[in-house]
């Protein structure tokens, strides 16, 4: 059974899959890199609750959780399987690492889910489970979280955190950025420590983000989009480090980065 990295992907606008950006080039292509795993179980930034929640339903439906896009975006559709066999072996895992985690009844894949893995599997063929994130619980709680999950990857299923490595939106809209504006200075600055941190392996320095980055509140003003990133590294184990995939940005404040952990 082949054991996969785990991924952090950054899904960025929904309208990123119209797009001929390098992300969506990216993701287009690293599926075929990586293989076919037996399902996926995405940890989406867009999946928000108070308690764990793991998608139960065996044909899930879309959620199109956003306004004010193209009109074809609206139209897509990812009609992958749902897994309930593999949430409830997720949700023991949580259990008994004393993380409860309650069944998400009747919900869909939300864009942080469809947007990447339409492009990363296309045929949607691939079982998925989303695992939600708890933006009041702080990083280090979702590395917990990860290390959980973890043994699921010896049953060859990919888990993919599913965020953006810097999200500050009302930036981005006072600021009015063009698609291929440059990233600003203190983006920059975040991505870089990021990128050293998690290349060097530096998992008690990177839960501490919020402290020792640098900007790192600018970049994340709420931690939704980033506690995917935490869920993944924890799930590449202890002596986790990550290898950085891809990196782009998009409308100047969005920094595209990919890593893969191991």
């Amino acid at each position: 059974m082949t054991e996969f990295p785990t991924l952090f992907v950054s899904h960025g606008a929904p309208n990123m899959i119209l797009h001929n950006v390098p992300a969506r080039d990216f993701l287009s292509r690293y599926g075929d890199e990586l293989g076919r795993p037996e399902a996926v179980l995405v940890v989406s930034a867009h999946f928000e609750t108070s308690t764990l929640a793991l998608t139960t339903d065996p044909n899930p439906k879309m959620i199109y959780n956003f306004t004010g896009f193209e009109p074809e975006l609206y139209e897509m559709t990812y009609p992958a399987p749902g897994a309930p066999d593999l949430a409830g072996r997720a949700a023991d895992l949580l259990a008994a690492a004393g993380f409860p985690a309650v069944p998400a009844r009747n919900r869909g894949f939300d864009h942080g889910a469809w947007v990447p893995l339409k492009l990363l599997y296309p045929k949607a063929d691939v079982p998925v489970v989303e695992l939600s994130v708890q933006p009041r619980r702080d990083a280090e709680h979702h590395v917990r979280v990860g290390r959980a999950i973890a043994p699921l990857r010896r049953d060859g299923v990919l888990i993919v955190g599913s965020g953006v490595l810097t999200h500050n939106l009302g930036e981005m809209r006072r600021g009015e950025y063009a698609e291929d504006a440059p990233a600003p200075d203190w983006v920059v600055a975040f991505g870089d420590w990021m990128h050293e941190k998690i290349e060097a392996g530096a998992i008690d320095e990177l839960a501490a983000y919020r402290d020792k980055a640098p900007h790192a509140e600018k970049n994340h003003p709420t931690e939704e989009h980033i506690l995917p990133l935490f869920t993944a590294l924890g799930a590449a184990g202890v002596a986790a480090r990550g290898k950085r995939v891809h990196s782009s940005h998009s409308l100047g404040v969005l920094q595209m980065d990919a890593y893969a952990f191991a």
